[in-house]
């Protein structure tokens, strides 16, 4: 056997030369300070309720047979590996409840995970319009989650070709929302990003969380722009490449954190262009405020058929994070 592992080196020698790649400037490697990792959890506090590793599941769909073995595969993982996870909007579950068990995931993650539920700004800001708030109170309600994510997404709507006019600016029907609603909310971008005002603003409010949904993954805007045939592609198209990237996001943060500003959210999703392990754990890492990563289309890519596919996908996640832990230090120096 040992004979067997030699002989895989001597013809591997030549194949794993690594002339010419650029090392991973964001760590320094340090295998002197630890042994290999147990398979033992870390518990982390999040609004109230506890996660087994630092990591987000952001589902994106609803409405199709597809969707629906999507959502349950997923909160079938976050339940087994104990992680949390955001539901995509459930608008249509608003008045209509047709596609409502591609939603009704609580059965698969289990009580102890955060599941949210999902609205857009356009929606949440026409509903506290209406004095329709008890229709988020009952989509929470109904679908046991633990609090409702808004995400924000003025570039997708007006870009959308059945896109909503957003009358008010986000940050006021947020405080309106929070004024009238118990249940925790997170705010998220859709994929370009907040600028450093509007994260000092989000950060200022008493919201469960901030996930940065930064430049750099899924752009929403851009699929937009592909739908709509009205517009004119090329003269729209610079706007998809406007954005804040997660760590420019995180800089930002952290400046504000230096200088003491006043502070109530005290929980940062980190996603948008998070590929990996590596991308999450130096993220958090490096954050100066309690920090998850998250994660959209790399889950979506496993989680359309069987499960054991996702299950083995998250599994492989979990344990190369738990090896970053150990061996790998952040390089404060390294500039994106």
């Amino acid at each position: 056997m040992g004979t067997d592992r030699k002989l895989d080196h001597i013809k591997l020698a030549f194949q794993s030369q690594m002339n010419g790649i650029a090392a991973d400037e964001r760590f320094f490697y340090e295998p002197m300070l630890s042994g290999h990792p147990v398979d033992e959890p870390d518990e982390i506090s999040f609004a109230g309720k506890k996660l087994k590793a630092p990591v987000w599941v952001s589902s994106m769909t609803g409405g199709t047979k597809l969707a629906n073995t999507i959502n349950h595969n997923l909160a079938r993982a976050c339940g087994e590996f104990g992680l949390g996870m955001g539901l995509g909007s459930c608008r249509k579950l608003l008045d209509d409840d047709t596609y409502f068990s591609d939603f009704d995931v609580r059965i698969d993650i289990g009580d102890e995970q955060p599941l949210y539920t999902n609205l857009g700004i356009a929606q949440v800001e026409e509903l506290l319009d209406k004095g329709q708030t008890d229709k988020i109170e009952r989509l929470v309600e109904r679908l046991r989650a633990d609090g409702l994510i808004v995400h924000i997404n003025p570039m997708q709507e007006w870009l959308q070709p059945e896109g909503n006019l957003i009358q008010h600016p986000p940050i006021e029907t947020v405080e309106r929302l929070l004024e009238q609603v118990q249940f925790p909310v997170i705010v998220k971008e859709v994929g370009q990003g907040f600028g450093p005002e509007s994260l000092l603003r989000l950060l200022k409010l008493p919201l469960a969380a901030v996930d940065f949904g930064a430049f750099g993954g899924t752009n929403f805007a851009r699929i937009e722009l592909e739908r709509n045939s009205d517009l004119n592609k090329e003269q729209y198209e610079p706007f998809v490449r406007v954005g804040m990237s997660a760590e420019q996001m995180l800089d930002a943060v952290n400046q504000m954190v230096d200088g003491g500003e006043e502070i109530k959210c005290r929980q940062l999703i980190i996603s948008g262009g998070i590929q990996n392990f590596l991308d999450g754990y130096y993220l958090t890492e490096k954050s100066k405020l309690p920090a998850i990563y998250a994660q959209a289309s790399a889950f979506l890519k496993y989680s359309q058929g069987e499960y054991e596919v996702l299950r083995n996908y998250v599994e492989a996640q979990l344990k190369g994070l738990r090896i970053a832990k150990a061996f790998l230090r952040i390089n404060e120096n390294h500039s994106e």
